[in-house]
Formats: C-alpha cells, sequence, structure tokens
C-alpha cells in the first residue's frame, strides 16, 4: 500500500470565515490539524507610521479604522494618552458620554461576532436577529456623530459635541407603509437618550431570544463544547485578555482592575467562565452584553440629570464654539492654528488601555515635545490571540478551525495595523 503523508492546505484569505484577509496554512493527517501556521500582513496599513507623521488631532480617525468593529473604544485610548501626558481631565459629563458610547460599542462588536461566530457554524437565524438591534444602535452613532461607523467623536480634552434633541425617523414609501413606519417610529419621538432608554428596556429581551437559538442547541453545544480549551495559567502565559481570558475562568477586567472614565461609580458584573472552551466564551460575551446594558442605562439616568460641559474650555486643545468663531477672530486663529498644526504634547512616554471588547486595547506613545508623536505603538487585543491559534487547534478537526477562528474575534484592521 501507497504510504500515506500529512498534507498542506490552504485555509483563507478568501475563505468566508477567515474574518478578513487571513492566510492559514495548516498541516493536515486526514481531517484532523496536526499544525497551523498563521500569515498575516495582507492588510497591513502601517497605521503606526502614518500617525508618526501627522499631528495628534489628524490620527483619532486612524483609531477608528483599526478595529472597524469596535470604533470608539480604539479612540478612548488614544485620546487618554494624549490627555496622560498633557494632565488634563475631561469634564464629568464627557466622560459619562464616553463610558456610554464605550458600552454602546461592546454591544455592536459583540453582536457582530454572535451573527458571524454562529454563521460560520452553520446558524443562520441569530445573524438576522442579530443586527435588527445593531442597526438600532447604529442609528445613535449616525445621530450623535454624523458617521454610522468611523465616528472620530473622542477630542482630547472630552468629546466633539453634546446629544442630538432628536432622533432620525422612518418615512412612508413604497417598502414601508404608514403605519409600518409609525411603528418603528414609535421610540423615536423624543431625544436620543430616550431612544436609548427604549433600547435597553428592551434589549434584554432580545439577548434571550439569542439564547433561546444557541444556548441549549444540541448543535451549537457538539460544535463549541471542549473544543479550543485553555486552563487558566496557559490563558496567562500566552497573553490573553479580555472574554478569551475571562472564558478560561480569571476575573481580569481593567474597567474593574485600573478604573478610567467613570466606571468606578458603574454597577455591573464581570462574568466569567470555567472550562475555558468556545462554549465559555460565548456564555461570557452573551453576559458582557447584559451588563453592558446595565451600563447604559446608569449613564442615562446622569446624563438626563447633569448637563454641563462636553469637552474642556483651553482652546489650544479644543476648538472654539463654531458660533464665536464667527465673529471672534482670536476664536478664529485658534480654530485655524489647531486644524493645521495641532498642538505640542510635553516630552514624555506614556501607556494608556481600555478594557475593548475584545480584550485590552493600549497605546504606547512617546513624545519629543512636538507636534506629533516621536513613536506610537498599538497593542491590539487580537495579535496575540491569533498568535495561539495553533496550540488551540492541534488535535481537533479541520471544522473546528472555523470555530476557534470565529472564538477568537478577530478583526484584521487592529491585527495588521
Amino acid at each position: 500500500m501507497a504510504e500515506i503523508h500529512n498534507y498542506t492546505m490552504n485555509f483563507g484569505p478568501q475563505h468566508p470565515a477567515s474574518h478578513g484577509v487571513l492566510r492559514l496554512v495548516l498541516e493536515l493527517d486526514g481531517e484532523v490539524v496536526e499544525r497551523i501556521d498563521p500569515h498575516i500582513g495582507l492588510l497591513h496599513r502601517g497605521t503606526e507610521k502614518l500617525a508618526e507623521s501627522k499631528p495628534y488631532n489628524h490620527s483619532i480617525g486612524y483609531m477608528d479604522r483599526l478595529d472597524y468593529v469596535s470604533m470608539m473604544c480604539n479612540e478612548h485610548a488614544y485620546v487618554r494618552a494624549i490627555e496622560q501626558l498633557l494632565e488634563i481631565e475631561p469634564p464629568p459629563r464627557a466622560q459619562h458620554l464616553r463610558v456610554m458610547f464605550d458600552e454602546v460599542t461592546r454591544i455592536l462588536n459583540h453582536l457582530l461576532w454572535l451573527g458571524a461566530h454562529a454563521l460560520d457554524i452553520g446558524a443562520m437565524t441569530v445573524f438576522l436577529y442579530a443586527f435588527r438591534e445593531r442597526e438600532d444602535l447604529m442609528d445613535c452613532y449616525e445621530a450623535t456623530t454624523g458617521a454610522r461607523m468611523h465616528a472620530t467623536y473622542y477630542r482630547p480634552g472630552g468629546v466633539y459635541r453634546d446629544l442630538p434633541e432628536s432622533m432620525p425617523r422612518y418615512q412612508p414609501s413604497r417598502f414601508c407603509s404608514k403605519r409600518k413606519a409609525r411603528l418603528r417610529n414609535r421610540d423615536r419621538e423624543g431625544s436620543l437618550l430616550d431612544f436609548l432608554e427604549a433600547f435597553t428596556g428592551r434589549f434584554p429581551g432580545c439577548v434571550d431570544e439569542y439564547e433561546t437559538l444557541l444556548t441549549d442547541n444540541r448543535i451549537w453545544k457538539q460544535r463549541t463544547v471542549d473544543i479550543g480549551v485553555v486552563s487558566p495559567e496557559r490563558a496567562l502565559q500566552l497573553g490573553f485578555t479580555g472574554p478569551m481570558l475571562r472564558g478560561s475562568g480569571i476575573p481580569w477586567d481593567l474597567r474593574r482592575r485600573q478604573p478610567y472614565a467613570v466606571y468606578d461609580a458603574m454597577r455591573f458584573d464581570v462574568p466569567v467562565g470555567t472550562n475555558g472552551d468556545c462554549y465559555d466564551r460565548y456564555l461570557v460575551r452573551v453576559e458582557e452584553m447584559r451588563q453592558s446594558n446595565r451600563i447604559i442605562r446608569q449613564c442615562v439616568e446622569w446624563l438626563r440629570k447633569n448637563p454641563g460641559p462636553v469637552i474642556v474650555a483651553d482652546h489650544k486643545i479644543a476648538p472654539p464654539p463654531r458660533e464665536e468663531m464667527k465673529h471672534d477672530m482670536e476664536a478664529m486663529i485658534h480654530h485655524f492654528k489647531l486644524f493645521t498644526e495641532g498642538f505640542c504634547l510635553p516630552e514624555g512616554e506614556t501607556y494608556a488601555a481600555v478594557e475593548h471588547p475584545k480584550g485590552e486595547f493600549g497605546v504606547y506613545l512617546i513624545s519629543d515635545g512636538a507636534n506629533k508623536p516621536y513613536r506610537l505603538k498599538i497593542r491590539a487585543p487580537g495579535f496575540p490571540h491569533l498568535a495561539a491559534l495553533d496550540e488551540l487547534a492541534r488535535g481537533h478537526m479541520l471544522a473546528d478551525v472555523v470555530a476557534l477562528i470565529g472564538t477568537l474575534d478577530l478583526v484584521f484592521g487592529e491585527v495588521d495595523r
């Protein structure tokens, strides 16, 4: 008989389950994975080098494009690093707005992850359910910032502007009758805070629907239970953070352990798993959506009662109000210089990290006193998770590789930064 050898196979970069331009070279024994070699760099953007050639305030939009599913969380780490070197503190209302939008972003991220992960494994319906709620939150992004994805909303010293007093509404058309438009606009009659309050009231029921479809589903459990098990000790050694670490039973969450913004004033729980497999990581992320919903509700209540400025009053760092610029020459000069030259940071270095939906997202910034960074280094949460894929997949079947890529929650903008 012919001698049978292992064979290598390409998985991606065009595979629909590779979640971006990931190429895996798989060494297979039949359908059993012997080794995985992840090839990255096909999306290399050079974000860190681009940021070193621009004024600090010109690079906020680049942060959105790193992990293009968790836009405002990326911005938060970057503006925090700038604020630490400038030694400024945003106003309390800006801090609450940041926390609220961080948690809106966490839900947006987990909804896309849940729909895509389930679709990869073979569950079609959840994708449609998840995008139903995602649209509502995308409307909040658009109403507040003018953009559905790349918001550029966080600024050094605060946020771009306060919340709008009205929400966009559905118009009757040949695709949407007057009655249907009226029903869809039921929660959109008031301000954005009214809309978010209504959303937080109904969202836990939506999460229950996702769980009804998946949590006790026999096929879902067969595809995820005991797949990609990581012990707590090994998770720490591999540099895991976020749901990948908490799924292995370690309750590490920067919002609790190293609080920033106003997270120390928020009431929420940190969900942890027990087995460290794909199923536990799924349960952790689903529970995180419920906890984010709690935080958003607390922020809505606080923002209703506490009006105030949303950015520092120092016009060397934050632009003056638009109407002031129309009749005050000094304000116009401030505006012009801020958006052409930016501002200089004092010499020094700093590291700012946030609890990103995927793990710890950090920005290491070195300033030499100029108006642009001397060095900018980004600590992307997905990179160490992808590095562990070889270890996670050994001994599993080829079909389990799809479940493992899904459970890592990879977005290649940040991996190939």
